[in-house]
């Protein structure tokens, strides 16, 4: 897995080369992950021969705890010595994490201000 690969732009030509080199010989189960913002650099080549997956934040912070609790079930949340602690701090995890993803729509200032 190769992550944020809109970062480095000078070397896109040699991940494009290393892409067109794989060839039949790579085992069957072989999977190159490449993780990119858009990017009018990245190699047309590279986009052409893969699977491209969006994945973007709900929006607001309600819906963001809405979609990481209705992928949990009761057995997960139950299934510790200290359930009623693990919710508490499952729930301020999930909380900041959904803060984080709100604020990045404001950018720096977000940050800064």
């Amino acid at each position: 897995m190769l992550q944020n690969c809109h970062l480095c732009v000078s070397w896109l030509p040699e991940l494009e080369r290393i892409v067109e080199e794989l060839n039949d010989n790579i085992h069957r189960d072989f999977r190159l992950w490449l993780t990119s913002m858009p990017s009018g650099e990245f190699p047309i080549s590279i986009l052409q021969n893969g699977v491209k997956m969006t994945i973007e934040p709900p929006k607001g912070l309600r819906n963001n705890l809405l979609r990481t609790f209705n992928n949990l079930n009761d057995k997960e949340l139950n299934d510790c010595k200290k359930p009623e602690i693990f919710k508490k701090l499952l729930f301020s995890l999930c909380l900041f994490h959904a803060i984080i993803l709100d604020r990045r729509k404001f950018g720096p200032i977000g940050w800064n201000i």
